[in-house]
């Protein structure tokens, strides 16, 4: 009564990674998405906040496995940032 089953997933890692800059958004509006960050946003008067309501729970949300090259891009976007300031680790 015992079974077998198998799971494979197949990865084209032949195929380049698209960039940000072929959409076509991106490329209407070149001065809204710099190839570098000018640097951190400077102080306002007026900050965004968001008025909670008391005794709420946070919204749950199931966590989920990222793709190796998502994951990679992730570590060096945030490292970039560790390197430049804009960040710190919590």
């Amino acid at each position: 009564h015992g079974c077998e089953g198998f799971l494979a997933t197949i990865h084209d890692t032949t195929s380049d990674v698209p960039s940000i800059h072929d959409h076509p958004i991106v490329s209407e509006f070149p001065d809204v998405f710099p190839n570098e960050l000018p640097g951190i946003p400077p102080i306002r008067k007026v900050e965004f906040s968001i008025e909670l309501i008391l005794g709420a729970d946070p919204i749950s949300k199931a966590h989920y496995r990222m793709a190796p090259i998502e994951l990679k891009e992730l570590k060096d976007q945030l490292q970039e940032l560790l390197e430049r300031g804009f960040i710190r680790p919590s």
